[in-house]
């Protein structure tokens, strides 16, 4: 696994989901573009942002595992949730489908997506030897 250091400086916030940075040494760069809620059929999955960002972060580590890599290797993670939903499924649902993988991490609520419905879109930038 190349050199993944995680950034937490004394003096802000500390949270045992995510880091405020991530240094990465050495390997490749693995860029996972936008991954929604689908599943293989092309079809977004039923039940709401929950098991869409289940869905989604099993599409992110599918693209992963086609380049040898898991969530170790991930330095950065962008969620997008749709503008409206309750947050907090949403979470809930990433630390079940993701597990106890901290990585520097962006979450945003958007105000839709290409494809209306559509609840999330998870992208990741992984380093890999």
């Amino acid at each position: 696994m190349p050199g993944i250091t995680h950034l937490n400086p004394a003096g802000l916030h500390t949270n045992p989901a995510f880091s405020q940075g991530v240094r990465a040494d050495g390997g490749s760069l693995v860029v996972v573009g936008g991954q929604n809620g689908t599943g293989g059929d092309g079809a977004v999955v039923p039940g709401g942002l929950g098991a869409q960002t289940v869905q989604a972060f099993r599409n992110v580590l599918a693209v992963l595992a086609e380049a040898g890599a898991d969530q170790g290797h991930v330095v950065k993670l962008t969620v997008h949730l749709k503008a409206g939903e309750d947050v907090t499924a949403g979470y809930r649902a990433a630390g079940e489908a993701w597990g106890p993988h901290p990585t520097a991490i962006t979450v945003l609520q958007v105000a839709g997506f290409a494809r209306p419905d559509a609840l999330v879109e998870i992208d990741a930038l992984a380093v890999v030897p």
